[in-house]
């Protein structure tokens, strides 16, 4: 922000969305009553430098993915700028919005706005891997582990309609968790309910959304074994790795970057070989049965383990190997620090189409 000039936020909004931009550097807030019926436009004006802009302010407890989305329709169809107001806001829920060019403010400091002739960035406190759920609050079914399994089905058949039932047995959970599953999810408006009774079936109102939320919510921390193999070109050292492990009985499906570059053709940088092998596979004390020798530097291989095999749920052949689903896939680009970020969006774009 140019130094020299003070942001004044001026509108019709309550005293904790006050709180929250008194709390940035620099902006002065001054709240005044709404003169008459407004047709929910703009409440509030930024003015800054000499200029003028009208904004609407969305204010919210808890800020998520899905949140984000619906903030962006609803700026898109009011046609009006627009500032959120959180409590707390994800990282991803700040990338949505700062992506439709809408401004983001929390209490833990955090603010992007971008408006005629301001640009406003600050990186607050470091925020949690999630939002907590309120103690007076009942639990949400945080899409992880199996219950984000169970999402991936979804996303998997989007057209589809589900009952719980057919839900649990295609995704291997019980009927208990699929259950809640579609009650959240219904809650945040990402499915909808059709029919009644023993009919009910449940179909993907926004799979966009969903798979933000469930990218936004899974938590990808394995364990990894850095490995070392001998070969030409890494499309030499998949079909190695795979003909290896297979040749083992291990049950195994090939991520990040290298099977990008087998679903699609446009990733075509794979510095190093990603491969999600069975929880029950000895990686550190079997790694000469696979053709491997471990390293600690120079590695070009990384055989990743979760607690259970969900990462290779609804693995699928490509080209004479076995392959991440492409949600799975899209989500374990999104963690890779090695534009795993833009391999992630062009697959979306290319692939999964949502």
């Amino acid at each position: 922000m140019n130094k020299g000039h003070q942001v004044k936020i001026e509108g019709d909004f309550a005293p904790q969305v006050g709180r929250i931009l008194n709390g940035l550097p620099d902006v002065e807030v001054i709240r005044r009553e709404a003169r008459g019926p407004s047709g929910r436009g703009a409440d509030a004006v930024v003015r800054f430098a000499g200029s003028k802009t009208p904004v609407m302010i969305e204010a919210k407890k808890r800020l998520n993915a899905v949140a984000a989305r619906q903030i962006s329709a609803l700026a898109e169809e009011r046609d009006l700028r627009v500032i959120a107001i959180a409590e707390e806001a994800t990282a991803e829920a700040r990338r949505i919005l700062a992506f439709h060019g809408i401004g983001i403010v929390d209490a833990r400091g955090n603010a992007d706005l971008r408006l005629p002739g301001l640009w406003m960035h600050i990186d607050g406190h470091p925020e949690r891997d999630h939002l907590k759920t309120p103690t007076n609050a009942a639990p949400k079914a945080r899409l992880s582990g199996k219950t984000g399994v169970a999402a991936q089905t979804l996303l998997l058949e989007p057209e589809r309609g589900w009952k719980v039932r057919e839900l649990a047995t295609r995704a291997e959970v019980s009927s208990g968790l699929a259950h809640r599953v579609m009650v959240r999810l219904e809650n945040e408006g990402l499915v909808r309910a059709e029919g009644s009774g023993p009919g009910k079936v449940r179909v993907l109102a926004d799979p966009g959304g969903l798979l933000d939320l469930l990218a936004e919510e899974t938590a990808v921390r394995p364990l990894r074994t850095p490995a070392f193999r001998l070969a030409q070109s890494p499309n030499a050292l998949i079909r190695g790795i795979a003909k290896a492990l297979e040749g083992n009985r291990v049950d195994y499906a090939v991520t990040g970057a290298g099977a990008a570059s087998l679903v699609a053709p446009f990733v075509s940088a794979v510095p190093i070989v990603e491969v999600w092998v069975s929880a029950h596979f000895m990686a550190d004390r079997a790694l000469d049965e696979i053709g491997m020798e471990k390293a600690e530097t120079g590695q070009n291989v990384e055989l990743l383990q979760a607690d259970d095999d969900g990462p290779l749920m609804f693995r699928r052949r490509t080209k004479g190997v076995w392959v991440a689903n492409p949600i799975r896939l899209y989500i374990d680009l999104l963690h890779d620090p090695r534009r795993g970020r833009e391999q992630a969006e062009v697959l979306r774009k290319e692939v999964i189409g949502f």
